[in-house]
């Protein structure tokens, strides 16, 4: 499709058709993304809130789609964004530049085969005793019901997509009526394939200009070669500083004495008992062997814990051979059990491979880290996962495509390098280039690039478009300097006090973002007795229902953890105060934080800067951002910690955050939250 009208009048034509205002920030990112896709160059922008980036990345990205009859992947970490794009931005987005584009844009969502409706699954005997034995029986009756809704739901969705079934259901009912890639049989031969949903999704994603899709999904399409999304040579990495953490999931194994049981059970109904009962056997010596295992890291494994992992290797293995190759056709029942068998076998042995040859390198070149999970109320767990997912980015991501990275936080200490690590790039374009123009011209012969850039290292450029906030004149940032060092025992009286006093500054309006969900409890039902404004606490309703009555009642108060970080979008006089009980750092007991850390050190880094502090830096510049969420938002922000203001990596912390004014001054903050609650209420 030739002349196409340019980025620039593109994104005029749709800001003008969705009611909005013309934004500096948006359009230097479109112009900045339309270039590095012409240039087939990485591109990484921090866009702050309020900046619009998603229509800054949609219109290049549809315009780039159009103009090549190609494919361009936009990918989410949340299915928050992942619905607000399908649902809201790309409908309108169309609407709006189809009398440009001399044809309507089209766009598709796709999310992995476990989050759709498999009727073959629903309809076939599905017995799986191996998950639902352990559970009483209010909680088996729960389950039924559960299902019996999906039976009925069944009968109505076009779609079979889980995120539209509500009110939704838990994992385990969802497991009765769906199926993992590696468990599918196939649209050839499934008795349902000409009615597959995750089918449908699929062929409805081909052709399209635009497939929405998620960060764990496109990790899962790089490393499992499945090439489940369609043909494409650009990516759009929306809440880019989610990647590496998603990435990692998809790529950590684990390893239970139930999954190992599962597995017997399911080949005991196509092989020899005798074999299968090996491999249940080994399950109870993993059983065993958990129970003895101390908790943590495991950087050297014992033999008897070795032996009990190399006995779930070679079981599982001997139940892969005797199931051995397909026999060809198969009723359709008896290929579901069989895909089913070998994909529970797969599994457990090849986690057990991993695990094992994970401890033959010396600790300093080891990949990967191992764990043993005993949380209160669940099974032992031995997790392996990667200590570093670069490589494989390098590799797999930014080799042969474009990749646009954007969030509203990716420069941490004020530098775009330490996430430009962890997704595997290396020197920024700009940098070398500034090196070079400082060196004296080169000899002839020699290579004018220098040698900065390793082979095959990925080329990119980093931009940061501001956004249209003025933080310093629109929020405060307080540091309790005066309060002791959080400690490991709860909150502290004195900790207690400062929030209420805070809160009865503010009239409510609090947003409170705790490092445990201890913390949280006690500050809720401490405070309840305290204070006479509404205190809602995570845990007690959906976290959705708890952020809609906050927003909904002026005056209440919502407390928190992780989830709350970055999924709170309330704009407006219900939010004027966010407090946060103490620097996000990783526990330092968690087993793979502390083992990259170790890593870093290793091979001469600081490891507390490169891990700790970075995971630290993220959150906080992502926890503080629930403040503003429109320019018209002011508020202050509470940082109960005072080592954000003492310690020696403060600064480092400081420098990841907006531009706030600063105070350590209690009554400066207190004074302030005083008058905008008087501003509030007499706005009410």
């Amino acid at each position: 499709m030739a002349d196409l009208p340019d980025v620039p009048t593109l994104l005029d034509a749709a800001v003008t058709a969705l009611g909005g205002t013309r934004r500096e920030g948006q359009s230097t990112m479109a112009t900045a993304v339309a270039d590095a896709v012409e240039r087939r160059e990485h591109l990484v922008v921090q866009a702050g809130t309020g900046t619009g980036k998603s229509l800054a990345y949609l219109v290049p990205a549809l315009r780039h789609a159009m103009e090549k009859e190609t494919t361009v992947v936009v990918s989410t970490a949340t299915i928050a964004l992942q619905n607000q794009l399908i649902d809201r931005d790309l409908p309108r987005l169309a609407k709006a530049l189809t009398p440009m584009l001399r044809r309507e844009p089209t766009f598709a969502v796709l999310k992995g085969r476990r989050n759709y409706l498999c009727r073959n699954r629903l309809n076939t005997e599905a017995d799986d005793s191996d998950e639902t034995e352990l559970f009483d029986p209010r909680q088996l009756s729960s389950l039924g019901k559960q299902v019996a809704r999906l039976h009925e739901w069944a009968d109505e969705t076009i779609t079979g997509d889980r995120d539209e079934l509500v009110p939704g259901v838990t994992d385990l009912a969802w497991r009765q009526v769906s199926v993992a890639a590696n468990e599918c049989m196939g649209a050839r031969i499934c008795p349902f394939g000409q009615e597959c949903f995750a089918e449908f999704a699929r062929e409805a994603a081909k052709g399209v200009d635009v497939v929405v899709t998620n960060h764990a999904m496109l990790s899962i399409d790089m490393t499992q070669g499945n090439h489940i999304l369609p043909e494409h040579d650009t990516i759009m990495i929306d809440e880019a500083h989610e990647l590496v953490d998603r990435a990692t999931s998809v790529a950590t194994g684990a390893l239970t004495e139930r999954a190992v049981t599962a597995a017997a059970k399911r080949a005991s109904r196509l092989i020899e008992p005798m074999v299968s009962e090996r491999l249940s056997e080994a399950a109870d010596g993993l059983a065993l062997m958990f129970a003895d295992a101390p908790e943590g890291r495991i950087d050297h494994i014992d033999d008897a814990l070795a032996g009990a992992v190399a006995a779930v290797r070679d079981t599982a293995s001997a139940c892969l051979t005797a199931i051995g190759p397909s026999p060809g056709e198969q009723e359709a029942e008896a290929a579901s059990e069989r895909r089913l068998a070998l994909a529970a076998l797969t599994e457990v042995h090849d986690t057990a491979v991993r695990v094992l040859e994970s401890f033959e390198p010396a600790l300093r070149d080891r990949t990967d880290v191992v764990w043993l999970t005993k949380a209160p109320g669940r099974r032992p767990t031995l997790s392996v996962a990667p200590l570093a997912v670069g490589g494989l980015l390098r590799e797999k991501l930014f080799g042969d495509r474009t990749v646009v990275l954007t969030s509203a936080t990716l420069t941490l200490g004020g530098s775009f390098g330490s996430l430009a690590r962890q997704w595997g790039l290396g020197r920024e374009v700009a940098q070398e280039e500034a090196e070079r123009a400082e060196r004296p011209p080169a000899a002839e012969g020699d290579d004018e690039d220098g040698p900065h850039r390793a082979a095959g290292e990925p080329r990119w450029r980093a931009l940061d478009v501001g956004s249209p906030f003025d933080h310093a004149r629109s929020g405060i940032l307080y540091v309790a300097t005066h309060l002791p060092t959080p400690g490991r025992d709860g909150l502290a009286p004195a900790y207690l006090d400062e929030i209420a006093e805070l809160i009865e500054a503010a009239d409510g309006r609090a947003l409170g973002l705790f490092s445990s969900m201890r913390a949280a409890q006690q500050a809720t039902e401490e405070l309840r007795e305290r204070l006479d404004h509404p205190l809602l606490c995570q845990g007690e309703d959906s976290t959705g229902q708890l952020v809609r009555r906050f927003a909904e009642e002026e005056r209440a108060c919502l407390f928190g953890t992780l989830s709350l970080w970055q999924g709170v979008d309330v704009p407006g006089p219900s939010l004027s105060l966010v407090i946060v009980d103490r620097i996000p750092f990783p526990r330092p007991d968690d087993p793979l934080a502390s083992a990259r850390q170790r890593a870093v050190a290793a091979h001469g880094g600081n490891g507390f800067l490169s891990v700790a502090a970075t995971h630290a830096a993220l959150l906080l510049a992502q926890g503080t951002g629930r403040l503003l969420r429109s320019t018209d938002d002011r508020g202050v922000i509470a940082v109960l910690d005072p080592r954000l203001a003492t310690a020696r990596y403060g600064g480092f912390l400081r420098a990841s955050l907006p531009p706030y004014w600063g105070t350590t001054d209690p009554e400066v903050a207190r004074s302030a939250l005083r008058r905008l609650s008087g501003r509030a209420a007499s706005a009410a």
